[in-house]
């Protein structure tokens, strides 16, 4: 294929990325753009593989085809309510890709240097062409050979960065997957030292590169990587879970500048825009979380700097559990009713009795809505999809600054699987892991129903006084279970 063809089909590519993103603004174009971001990366992919500098045609198919087959099998078991962990995981191969990459220009770089050395001094510019072709020396290799001495300076800067993001969003990442998984614990750990440590190893990395770029050699690199495999493993480690649907957009961030340096590193420029798009949306995504929670955006992703301190607040009084019977007959007598999904919905896979029980409600002639959370779920727009699948109208599905208002005019708020979201320490309690975050205010509503299996503190670990207000009542049981005998009371 000729470059040509290539650049134009780049092109092509970044244009279906760019409407890719555009579209999953809106519920009704997310379908659309997720076509235009198949598409794009199929026409990208089929561009690089018959692009020029391909050697080894058999190789590349049969790693294509094992990783297609892979990717296939594993998101045909992935359940939604694990996409934040298969998100996180899917980071840390990125990662992971860019630090091999990265190793691997190390090593052509210094085999090129090493024949380059050897090149006859008889030879003219056409002479010395061939030459090195005949050395076995082609694509990117080839492209380090024309370097000046200042373009090879900027080369070893974009793989040095390039390593080193890839590494700490590869370590990251994993330490991200196992706290979703529930396979790491979800409380914030530092080693002794804290910050320090990550402080230290940062400066430690910058020292290692200045001796790069003098010479040092590629042991450099290697160092510098193990430095990097510690700071994303401390970093992540250090975040608790109530921050971890930020950690993951941040690391969706990372991977996508170590894609950008790579890209600059291979001389490729859909890699650099793909990067770019995908860093630049991560880091304003994990902005825009932190904003709505209230947090900091440098003490996040510095591991917790600068946290809160002190004891929480004393709960005083206790849960009063209610059964289906009692729940039916005060939405009976309700007639505006305010629903807020959490991750203990999509955990039980409740989504469709939620719908059907928003549809007897409706058809009864009651007003009701639903009040979405920001960051509800691990991973914003988690809630959105999961009642988007169940057919829930678009139009009642409302943003927490859209609804947070309406709930002292609320006859009934039902909280199916929600923790950190609804809870009334980030408002009261200064000493609270999640104080200052904005909530939905689900306590001034005149009932509130919580449905949860237990009485434990969820997956961030925090204690939540909302569950022994005066006005609220506790559904216990498992949510779908709970909603489908809900629903046999209400015809």
């Amino acid at each position: 294929m000729a470059i040509g063809i290539v650049s134009a089909a780049y092109i092509a590519a970044s244009v279906l990325f760019i409407l890719s993103l555009g579209g999953l603004s809106g519920q009704e174009s997310a379908k659309r753009a997720v076509w235009y971001g198949i598409v794009g990366m199929a026409l990208a992919v089929l561009a690089t593989v018959f692009g020029p500098g391909i050697g080894n045609y058999l190789i590349l198919l049969v790693m294509i085809a094992i990783g297609a087959y892979l990717g296939q099998m594993v998101a045909g078991k992935v359940e939604m309510t694990e996409m934040p962990q298969l998100v996180a995981a899917l980071h840390s191969f990125v990662g992971l890709a860019a630090v091999f990459i990265g190793f691997n220009a190390q090593i052509e770089m210094g085999r090129v240097a090493a024949i380059m050395a050897d090149v006859p001094a008889s030879l003219n510019a056409t002479g010395i062409e061939t030459w090195l072709h005949d050395q076995g020396i082609q694509g990117f290799a080839l492209k380090v050979a024309h370097k000046t001495a200042v373009e090879i300076s900027i080369l070893k800067v974009e793989v040095f960065l390039g390593v080193f993001i890839g590494a700490v969003t590869f370590t990251g990442s994993v330490v991200a997957f196992g706290k979703l998984a529930g396979k790491v614990t979800s409380a914030a750990k530092k080693l002794p030292g804290g910050h320090a440590l990550n402080a230290g190893s940062a400066i430690i990395s910058f020292i290692l590169l200045i001796m790069y770029m003098n010479g040092a050699g590629g042991w450099t690199l290697v160092v510098m990587s193990l430095f990097a495999f510690f700071i994303g493993y401390h970093l992540i480690m250090g975040i608790g879970g109530a921050d971890m649907p930020v950690v993951v957009s941040m690391l969706n961030s990372y991977s996508g500048w170590a894609a950008a340096a790579i890209g600059f590193s291979l001389g490729n420029d859909l890699l650099i825009v793909t990067g770019a798009l995908v860093g630049s949306s991560g880091a304003i995504l994990s902005y825009i979380m932190c904003k709505a929670m209230n947090r900091s955006f440098i003490s996040v992703i510095l591991g917790g700097f600068g946290g809160t301190s002190g004891p929480a607040m004393e709960v005083e009084g206790e849960q009063i559990a209610i059964d289906a019977d009692g729940v039916a007959a005060a939405l009976d007598e309700a007639d505006s009713v305010v629903i807020v999904p959490g991750y203990g919905m999509a955990v039980a896979q409740a989504q469709q009795a939620v719908s059907e029980l928003t549809r007897r409600l409706r058809a009864k002639g009651k007003e009701v809505r639903f009040a979405i959370h920001p960051v509800a779920g691990r991973l914003p727009g988690h809630m959105n999809v999961l009642l988007a699948e169940a057919k829930v109208p678009y139009d009642i599905v409302l943003e927490m600054d859209e609804i947070n208002d309406d709930f002292p005019d609320t006859d009934v708020a039902i909280v199916i699987g929600s923790n950190d979201i609804v809870n009334p320490a980030a408002q009261d309690d200064p000493n609270s892991p999640i104080a200052g975050m904005p909530v939905l205010e689900v306590w001034k509503a005149k009932q509130v129903f919580v449905s949860k299996r237990g009485q434990g503190t969820g997956y961030s670990g925090i204690e939540n006084p909302l569950f022994y207000k005066e006005n609220t009542r506790m559904f216990y049981g498992d949510a779908k279970q709970s909603l489908e005998t809900l629903l046999q009371k209400i015809s």
